[in-house]
């Protein structure tokens, strides 16, 4: 019987998720690590986190100050996290967001193992000016250095890491099981009918494009609802862009979690992706499980995750391009039904919580039988030639 582990999470905002998915996978996985006997921390952000009770579906929450800066917070907030967790006696501390990859180490100070999930590509990111960019390229350079092992959610991810840094990686899919739920008061509030509006989920930067399907919707000849739902920190001029837009069908609630995410994902018409960057994206696959008809941006990263169960458009021709592939699919319920069955069936095969929580687990159980720790002469190689 393998033994109990006591783990920390950290590096995202923390629980109650309620911001993007890496908060997302910390509950997902975290709460099932709980369920099998693990004993789980969840370092979260004082000003984020506004729940207060010690522990949440069965994890220790922590929370700890940051300086709430566009480029502080969240590694400031991941330094102090990990100086906290020297002293908890964690076996293992994993870690979200390749910017993070910079402290990484710290755990191993005191014989914990340490293990990072890098996401996506974030330097792609327009948010991030030049030396932001540069910083983020060198944090994935030393990713497989400070941390005994690397995970990415996406196959393209994994063969870039190992192409331009020679960094192993291991794959680890993103989970996407969510309770599906019949018309209720979200839609009632927003004035939606079930099936008569096309949802597109994602934090309003530029980089997740919002705009190309507020510019594709302005040539449709529809009466269906567009609902882009989502905000986003320091972006207003973005989203006062979006919101400019002067068209009664595109409705924008900003954030909406739990129930109402739940209630707006099982009833839409379709789902469009319009992100530009990232590895796997949660909303994808949870969409996708919640058996709806998929569009993306067809960067490969997307085209990934879909396979043959979705539809994609050109992300270079912006709104143009989106616009005949959501015409034809208004035009086509059968043929929407027809992507419906092969989302589902995907998401089912691929993308269930329980499996990726046993891929963690074996991970764990792995690194700390010292099968993937990084090798020191490798990481001065590597760091030399940054």
């Amino acid at each position: 019987m393998p033994r109990r582990l006591k783990i920390a999470l950290m590096g995202t905002r923390g629980v109650p998720a309620s911001y993007s998915g890496f908060e997302t996978c910390v509950e997902q996985l975290g709460s099932r690590l709980v369920a099998r006997g693990h004993d789980v921390t969840v370092y979260a952000r004082k000003h984020h986190i506004t729940y207060d009770e010690p522990a949440y579906r069965g994890m220790r929450l922590v929370k700890l100050p940051t300086i709430p800066n566009k480029y502080l917070d969240t590694i400031v907030h991941t330094f102090l996290s990990s100086v906290h967790g020297l002293f908890q006696g964690y076996d293992i501390v994993l870690y979200f967001i390749a910017g993070n990859s910079p402290v990484v180490w710290i755990p191993r100070l005191a014989g914990q193992k340490s293990i990072i999930n890098v996401d996506g590509l974030d330097w792609k990111r327009e948010k991030w000016p030049a030396f932001a960019k540069r910083y983020i390229r060198f944090a994935e350079r030393i990713s497989g250095v400070t941390a005994n092992a690397v995970v990415t959610d996406s196959h393209v991810v994994k063969q870039y890491y190992l192409d331009v840094y020679g960094i192993p990686t291991t794959y680890i899919a993103y989970g996407a099981e969510l309770p599906k739920r019949p018309p209720g008061p979200i839609l009632a509030r927003l004035g939606l009918k079930p099936r008569e509006y096309v949802l597109y989920v994602g934090r309003l930067v530029p980089e997740n494009c919002a705009h190309h399907l507020v510019e594709a919707w302005q040539g449709l000849d529809t009466d269906m609802k567009c609902v882009i739902v989502g905000d986003a920190p320091y972006v207003d001029e973005y989203k006062a862009r979006l919101r400019a837009v002067k068209d009664d069908r595109i409705i924008m609630p900003g954030y909406v979690f739990g129930e109402g995410y739940w209630e707006l994902s099982s009833n839409a018409y379709a789902f469009v992706l319009t992100s530009g960057v990232g590895g796997t994206h949660p909303a994808l696959v949870e969409s996708m499980a919640f058996g709806n008809c998929v569009i993306v941006h067809d960067t490969p990263e997307n085209l990934e995750t879909i396979g043959d169960a979705g539809l994609a458009y050109d992300g270079k021709l912006g709104g143009e391009g989106l616009r005949p592939v959501l015409q034809r699919l208004l035009d086509d319920p059968g043929l929407v039904e027809t992507y419906r069955r092969k989302a589902a069936a995907r998401a089912a095969q691929k993308f269930s919580w329980e499996e990726v929580t046993d891929a963690y687990e074996s991970l764990f159980y792995d690194v700390l039988a010292g099968r993937r720790v990084a090798s020191f002469d490798r990481a001065v190689s590597l760091v030399e030639n940054s």
